[in-house]
């Protein structure tokens, strides 16, 4: 599906060396909360590892401008080249901030379309912070029942505390404490190294589909005939 390399992770935790941190915003409005929510967490987890040596490279990825790629990538069975760079980019993070709005006590469809197309084995190990807006606090649980598992399937590693902000919780302080918690947690997690030794030490034990995160792998998107017939049918197309 996507010719990416694994992350070489080798040097995660060691002082001085920077970490690599995607941000994926779903919002679509301009400004959007989610947008701001997300900048408040990469802010402050950015801050957290500069207080402790650590300097953090940030790259955002906005989904509204590639909706309608999303869509057709959908379609086609393979992403296009805005949403194969938003993959790459995700591939290179060693951690990432993931934000979506929630309608009708649900994700938002265009993360969950992005998504879909992110190849099984590419997050695996990755810590993530799951972040979620709604125009009201009964949505609170879905970043848990829906992001959570959802980034379970891709054997992600979500911190402990998720976040979501209702338009009331915008004034609240308890919302900094709650962005300050989930951010130490990813710094944490990053400045440990643990997550690229769950990476390395079991990904043999892993049922691969293509490339993923890790230094050390058996099977890479290289080695998949794309032309076979099964791959045809797989993107849409007919045997030859």
């Amino acid at each position: 599906m996507n010719d990416i390399h694994p992350t070489d992770h080798s040097a995660i935790g060691r002082p001085g060396t920077p970490v690599a941190i995607a941000v994926i915003n779903a919002g679509i409005s301009d400004p959007s909360t989610t947008r701001l929510l997300t900048d408040r967490i990469t802010q402050r987890t950015v801050d957290i590892l500069r207080d402790a040596g650590t300097q953090a490279e940030i790259s955002m990825i906005d989904l509204a401008p590639i909706a309608s790629e999303i869509g057709r990538s959908l379609v086609a069975g393979f992403p296009g080249e805005d949403v194969q760079a938003a993959i790459e980019v995700l591939a290179a993070a060693d951690a990432i901030i993931a934000g979506t709005p929630v309608y009708k006590a649900g994700i938002s469809g265009l993360f969950k379309s992005f998504v879909d197309l992110i190849d099984n084995d590419l997050l695996i190990a990755k810590p993530v912070i799951l972040a979620g807006t709604g125009g009201t606090g009964r949505h609170a649980m879905v970043v848990d029942e829906q992001l959570r598992s959802l980034f379970a399937f891709f054997r992600a590693i979500s911190v402990p505390t998720s976040l979501y902000a209702a338009p009331e919780d915008w004034g609240s302080s308890e919302l900094g404490k709650r962005i300050t918690r989930a951010a130490t947690e990813l710094a944490l997690l990053l400045r440990s190294g643990a997550p690229r030794d769950i990476a390395d030490d079991n990904w043999g034990s892993y049922q691969h589909q293509f490339a993923g995160n890790a230094t050390r792998t058996e099977r890479t998107a290289s080695d998949i005939d794309f032309t076979s017939d099964l791959m045809r049918l797989a993107a849409g197309g007919r045997p030859a």
